[in-house]
């Protein structure tokens, strides 16, 4: 009897071992796949992002998609997102100044990581930027339409293209259209354009005018031969979608008021638009509309610039300003700090 204790015995112990063998080869195989995919991790992590660019807000609460920088942006290397939480990691956070104008409140209330840039961004004019005293010595860097920003972010471009374009005008069956959001009597442009119907039909668009539908924007535009690209304020470079969008991107002739002349040929070709300034009136700008419109020849000068220059293809919006600063940073700014953003920004 002891002898069948002592087989029993022997038989549990082998048993044990040759279990306890198998997990062990077991556990070491799957462990050292876990240390190889860990190296393999480690190793790839070049590749991963460099720098963490935090939107401290979505522009005006307009949700577009992060990390899709189109190539010719070079981007790779940033990762863009709006958890705050990646704060006191953030190389860089973007805070757009209307969204946080009304309050110093709205601003990061956590003092600031050493060396992480703070970069003011706005696409409004100075008359639409309230409270700009609140970046007073806190601004590492500025983003906005005007070329002297550190990181410049215009409403448009053109490319130059290698060859000749062939370009069709859209077929015109109408004259002048002005599409205005904010009506205001006591601006220039609405004084200017009552003083101007006087002496020719304009077909406006927008709240208490005729409608004009979002995806039938530029196919509606398009039919007019001209287009009022009035902005709703005067300040060098402010140049936006008025000129960019509504009228080169729906094949019509700007009919520009904005910043000089001379600040518009910075950007566009000279007889691409047509200026309000160069009139002493708006009789006399009328009265040259209408010769244009009996002249075809002449008319279609206004077009010759495409067959060298074209607009690209639109990519999304905010997409573009956003996909500027990783450049930016990547190139490695002075670091320093505005001492008022106010006294430049006028």
């Amino acid at each position: 009897m002891e002898s069948m204790w002592l087989s029993r015995v022997f038989f549990f112990f082998t048993l044990q071992f040759f279990v306890s063998f198998i997990i062990f080869t077991l556990f070491n195989k799957n462990g050292n796949t876990t240390l190889q995919n860990g190296l393999s991790a480690e190793s790839n992590s070049t590749n991963e992002p460099s720098l963490i660019i935090l939107l401290w807000t979505y522009p005006f609460g307009i949700v577009f998609p992060l990390n899709q920088c189109p190539p010719k942006y070079d981007a790779s290397q940033c990762f863009f997102t709006v958890d705050r939480s990646r704060y006191l990691s953030a190389n860089a956070v973007i805070i757009h100044h209307r969204d946080v104008c009304s309050s110093k409140n709205q601003l990061p209330q956590i003092p600031r990581p050493p060396n992480q840039y703070w970069i003011w961004f706005n696409m409004e004019s100075p008359t639409h930027c309230p409270n700009l005293q609140f970046m007073d010595k806190l601004i590492n860097l500025t983003m906005s339409y005007r070329v002297d920003s550190d990181i410049f972010a215009p409403y448009g471009y053109l490319e130059k293209s290698n060859g000749n374009i062939n370009f069709t005008i859209p077929q015109k069956t109408k004259l002048v259209a002005w599409a205005v959001s904010n009506w205001n009597p006591r601006s220039r442009r609405v004084q200017y354009y009552d003083e101007l119907k006087k002496y020719i039909k304009v077909d406006i668009y927008g709240v208490r005018h005729l409608h004009l539908s979002r995806s039938h924007h530029l196919e509606t535009i398009s039919m007019y031969k001209f287009y009022f690209a009035f902005e709703n304020s005067i300040h060098v470079d402010y140049i936006t979608e008025k000129l960019w969008v509504n009228s080169f991107a729906s094949g019509t002739v700007p009919v520009v008021m904005g910043p000089p002349r001379e600040n518009y040929e910075r950007y566009i070709p000279p007889d691409s638009f047509i200026h309000v300034d160069d009139f002493l009136s708006a009789q006399d700008l009328a009265s040259y509309l209408l010769s244009l419109d009996k002249d075809d020849e002449k008319y279609q000068q206004y077009f010759n610039w495409r067959s060298t220059y074209t607009i690209p293809e639109p990519e999304g919006e905010w997409i573009p300003q956003y996909c500027r600063v990783c450049k930016s940073l990547r190139e490695g700014p002075t670091y320093r700090t505005i001492p008022s953003v106010a006294a430049w920004f006028k």
